[in-house]
């Protein structure tokens, strides 16, 4: 054993959180997948064989160079990573916006790093990307303090991040993007509303269905998967707790634990009054959307339709599906499901390519 990896935690239902530690040997690596209760008592464990990430084939190492960072933002910095080409620019950038949950920068799930795939390969690319933990990584404690929204877990730092990639010497700062996966990319534009400086919006696998709805849909989804009395048990604690978001009596006042994955009342409040879609159609901003066909979280129908519709006619607009990429955007074939993770993989090349080109089209519009 020569080290341990950042520890990674998730709701494992409820009550309960999964941790991951990655352990490296000099001969590979496994993960310790712990599940604590409430009160930090043990309630299972396992040992996880993982491959240590290797560099995606697309990455070539000799085109770019990495800094370590600090990005300040209120309630707290956080660190992150500013990967730069090599030369003199000016480059266009790129801000990563990590999905819902307790990330960090690399937006590290089990042994795959798919926000370091897109880093080293944009920059190989000819991109400037910057990348940082989210404040829930470096301070786990706050999602579940009264007040908490998705606007603290978000913007403050994304704001701070554009403004830090625009000071680059090497980086075109009128040409700043922000690239969202998941509830990242379902934030991207209250990001541009609070910082119209972005130069334009990269949805990945957005989520646009109201998030309590879409937990209800997955985890009936997941227990068909794995029946039996503990999933049956998960649903419908999953649609109880939906049910009061959703629910007239909702407040400031609702007990947390009445709540879904143990957010307060505060950030409920947020999201329900936030509709995505419609804040990304009053942004006069070029806008690509990427979406997974495979992808179980954030589906053709019930997200990606939800922006095509209010999206419609705008030759600013462009969507593409992915056929066999799967939330992350790991290429595969058949199903995916959760299980998928805890094997290595790499965000498929034509994504990044996706965005890279994108990317450098709204150069050449921008400078014929």
């Amino acid at each position: 054993m020569t080290a341990f990896g950042e520890p990674v935690a998730d709701p494992a239902g409820p009550g309960l959180t999964r941790v991951q530690v990655p352990v490296f040997c000099s001969q590979g690596g496994f993960t310790v997948v712990m599940v604590v209760d409430d009160a930090g008592a043990l309630a299972g464990v396992r040992f996880a064989t993982a491959a240590v990430w290797t560099p995606p084939d697309y990455a070539d190492e000799k085109e770019f160079a990495e800094h370590e960072i600090t990005v300040r933002a209120q309630p707290g910095p956080v660190g992150g990573t500013l990967t730069l080409p090599r030369g003199p620019g000016p480059w266009p950038g790129v801000v990563l916006l990590s999905g819902g949950g307790i990330f960090d920068r690399d937006g590290t799930a089990g042994p795959n790093k798919p926000l370091k795939d897109l880093a080293w390969g944009l920059a190989s690319r000819g991109v400037a990307v910057l990348r940082f933990d989210k404040v829930t990584h470096s301070r786990p404690e706050l999602a579940q303090t009264a007040g908490f929204t998705m606007t603290t877990e978000y913007v403050p730092h994304a704001v701070a991040a554009i403004r830090f990639l625009q000071r680059q010497l090497a980086v075109d700062s009128r040409r700043v993007f922000v690239v969202g996966h998941s509830m990242g990319g379902k934030v991207a534009p209250r990001v541009a509303a609070a910082e119209p400086s972005v130069a334009g919006l990269v949805l990945l696998a957005a989520d646009a269905e109201p998030m309590h709805q879409a937990a209800v849909r997955v985890v009936r989804k997941l227990a068909a998967l794995d029946p039996g009395v503990g999933t049956d048990a998960l649903v419908e604690t999953i649609t109880r707790q939906a049910e009061v978001v959703a629910g007239p009596s909702l407040s400031q006042s609702t007990p947390t634990e009445d709540l879904l994955f143990g957010f307060p009342a505060s950030y409920w409040l947020d999201l329900r009054g936030y509709d995505p879609v419609a804040a990304a159609a009053v942004l006069d901003l070029p806008m690509l959307l990427l979406q997974g066909g495979r992808d179980y979280q954030v589906t053709i129908e019930d997200d990606l339709a939800r922006w095509q519709t209010g999206l419609a006619g705008r030759p600013d607009v462009t969507v593409r599906v992915h056929e066999a990429a799967d939330h992350l955007f790991f290429p595969g074939a058949g199903p995916s499901s959760p299980s998928d993770y805890e094997h290595p993989h790499h965000v498929d090349p034509a994504v990044v390519g996706d965005i890279a080109t994108w990317v450098t089209e709204r150069e050449s519009a921008r400078n014929p």
